[in-house]
């Protein structure tokens, strides 16, 4: 059967970057859309988006890295851009088990082997990608032999109750944040409800506009970015946060964008993102929707026995292979979850000497490898060059 994405315009991208697709419906169901640097049988260093991003997002990275000796590949994840074959089912619908932390990591497995590679030297994520990143590195460290995550720290996973232990009542943050003045929610469980998917898709300022108001509140060139670690997980610690990540409780993400940007200058992002390339956001997520990129989201915040038993299967495993963390001075993302940068200092978390350091690139904010490519490149080779 044809693939439907492959009759879409190329993309503007770098000379040295090409467009490919790979077949791997007779393993995991997607036929991936990657791009490609550097030349088949050099060390695969293997790149993964988040949200609402694409592979299109490492465009700035990707030929320093190959020039540098190494094949690099960056696939659009499953739910993303032009990779097809994941179901686009309505909220009610959507089977979550596809976007478990173990389907996603078997994705990349799977995309790994049909390239012709049975190992990958490094593989670097950022926000969602990040998780993507640590998760296969902990699961599959036969396979993915070093870890890099940017803008989303690892941090240890949960565990069945011990023992006799008492079973631990987790906070229930909705309901807390709610309880604050002004009531407030939190974006994940917002990103997770059933309305989501629709604010995203229909902005009442245009998703062009929308999109160009999340990239550049999230950035440096938002002067409210002035990110600190956080105490402790309470409502009260979170609602320090910008309006992004802690929203007012009644206000949608576009609302909520549209607020935050009043008598900001949009145009000061276009340094690092150009109307042509936001351009290629706004064009993928027309013809896609958010649907099934949100749904990331469920799968991590839904207390479905699935989810919960797949974090299970992986209790107790520690990071066991190279590892650090790059992001953005001006990133709240690195503070969000509480004590989390800290986890790759605890060797019950990651193995004791395999974390290579937390590298913070000021004029940075959430999108560091587009607003500061120069210096995330730097850091990723000063990073494969110590293996």
């Amino acid at each position: 059967m044809a693939n439907p994405a492959t009759s879409l315009p190329p993309l503007p991208l770098p000379h040295s970057i090409t467009e490919h697709y790979l077949d791997c419906t007779s393993s995991c169901g997607l036929n991936f859309h990657t791009l490609q640097a550097g030349k088949f049988g050099q060390p695969l260093v293997l790149f993964c988006h988040g949200y609402p991003e694409l592979a299109f997002s490492w465009r700035k990275t990707m030929p320093a890295i190959a020039e540098a000796g190494y094949y690099c590949v960056a696939p659009d994840q499953r739910g993303y851009g032009r990779t097809t074959g994941w179901d686009n089912a309505s909220y009610d619908e959507t089977d979550l088990a596809n976007y478990t932390l173990t389907n996603l990591v078997r994705d990349l497995v799977c995309l790994v082997y049909k390239l012709g590679y049975r190992q990958v030297h490094a593989i670097v994520g950022h926000d969602f990608g990040a998780v993507s990143s640590a998760m296969a590195a902990l699961m599959r460290p036969d396979i993915f032999l070093s870890t890099i995550q940017m803008s989303h720290p690892h941090h240890g996973l949960p565990s069945p109750p011990f023992g006799s232990e008492p079973v631990k009542q987790n906070v229930d943050i909705q309901a807390e944040l709610a309880k604050l003045n002004p009531p407030r929610k939190h974006y994940k469980w917002y990103n997770s409800a059933p309305s989501a998917a629709h604010d995203w898709d229909n902005p009442e300022q245009g998703l062009n506009l929308y999109l160009r108001g999340y990239f550049h509140l999230k950035s440096a060139d938002w002067p409210a970015n002035t990110p600190h670690p956080l105490k402790e997980w309470s409502a009260k610690e979170l609602e320090i946060m910008p309006e992004y990540y802690i929203m007012q409780k009644d206000h949608t993400m576009p609302q909520t964008v549209a607020h935050n940007m009043k008598g900001e200058n949009e145009h000061k992002t276009e340094r690092w993102l150009s109307s042509s390339d936001l351009d290629i956001y706004t064009s993928e997520w027309k013809r896609t929707g958010f649907q099934a990129a949100l749904s990331w989201y469920r799968a991590q915040t839904s207390s479905t026995p699935h989810s919960a038993k797949d974090v299970f299967l992986f209790s107790g495993r520690k990071l066991e292979v190279p590892c650090c963390f790059i992001s953005g001075k001006q990133d709240w993302g690195n503070y969000q979850q509480p004590n989390a940068l800290q986890s790759y200092e605890d060797d019950q978390i990651v193995q004791k000497g395999c974390f290579r350091g937390a590298f913070m690139i000021d004029g940075a904010g959430h999108w560091v490898q587009q607003e500061q490519p120069e210096a995330v490149i730097e850091k990723i080779l000063g990073f494969l060059k110590s293996l």
